[in-house]
């Protein structure tokens, strides 16, 4: 592997489905909700989204190499946990992830400074905020994933990016903005509680008590099937009271997904390689999810 391969691996990149989705989710209900989009801005938004996104995949690579988490971790379930393994195996330098962190985080800043020009001081706000919450994840001092404040953080971050990515196209905030992407920042805070089944050894071992070590495995799989259902509601509850098209129940369609990861989990939540299939079935649900809200308004009108 090149180190331009390894660098690719590094970045982690077939993850940005997390932090794309809910861009496209919120131009799509601008449109629908006003009639128009702008693309240049649509664009600017998606870009700063991905870069803040990789910035804080490399930022927290660097930092669980730091601490030897990644370095104790033997249970990892390639490419769902244990960071990309880059620095492990050689391919990269921790200074080079924490340089290529630094240069993804300017140039989020330097989209962020324009969009500021356009829309006004909001703007910042929100991207302060996902530059602190993307850092602090697995910063010493704060670790927050540590602390079993990681869900929380993951929560606000990638739900703050559909809001922010919704503001740019309006210049203000509506109920709907705030309540269709709500299935989406579940799904990704579930993305992380199932993710660290397989990494718990390692986490208890360094000191950082994610939520999964701090209640166990057993009871992590009943939170986690709770914190999947708990992502269709906003879809239900929406339609039903007339705040979403009644097309956007078609993300209904991702609930054979959601159980299935349910089902991995609850039988196989002490076994790391059994695990996996929950791992990928609760990408799947986000993905899904994701494409067919989207399309939900594009089909709205």
């Amino acid at each position: 592997m090149n180190k331009l391969q390894a660098y690719f691996v590094e970045l982690r990149t077939p993850f940005l489905t997390v932090s794309v989705l809910p861009v496209l989710l919120a131009t799509a209900i601008a449109r629908h909700e006003t009639g128009s989009w702008d693309p240049l801005l649509f664009c600017l938004t998606l870009a700063g989204a991905v870069l803040l996104h990789l910035g804080s995949n490399t930022i927290n690579d660097w930092f669980d190499h730091r601490s030897g988490n990644d370095e104790a971790n033997a249970d990892f379930v390639s490419p769902f946990t244990g960071g990309s393994r880059m620095i492990q195996a050689g391919f990269v330098t921790p200074r080079g992830v924490l340089i290529l962190s630094i240069v993804l985080f300017t140039l989020a800043t330097l989209i962020g400074i324009y969009l500021y020009t356009v829309r006004g001081p909001a703007i910042i706000l929100f991207g302060i905020t996902g530059l602190v919450l993307g850092i602090l994840y697995t910063e010493p001092r704060a670790m927050l994933a540590g602390r079993g404040l990681g869900e929380i953080a993951i929560f606000l971050a990638f739900g703050l990016i559909a809001v922010g990515a919704y503001y740019v196209q309006t210049g203000y905030i509506s109920n709907q903005a705030l309540a269709a992407p709500l299935p989406l920042a579940i799904f990704t805070t579930a993305i992380i509680i199932i993710n660290e089944f397989q990494d718990t050894a390692a986490d208890a071992a360094t000191g950082k008590s994610t939520l999964i070590v701090r209640i166990g495995r057993k009871r992590g799989a009943g939170l986690f099937a709770v914190v999947m259902l708990s992502a269709y509601i906003p879809i239900i509850a929406g339609t039903a009271a007339g705040l979403m098209p009644r097309w956007t129940l078609l993300g209904l369609v991702s609930l054979p997904a959601a159980l299935k990861a349910i089902q991995v989990a609850a039988a196989a939540h002490d076994d790391p390689r059994e695990m996996t299939p929950a791992n990928a079935s609760t990408i799947i649900a986000h993905l899904a999810t994701g494409i067919l809200l989207t399309l939900a308004y594009i089909i709205s009108g």
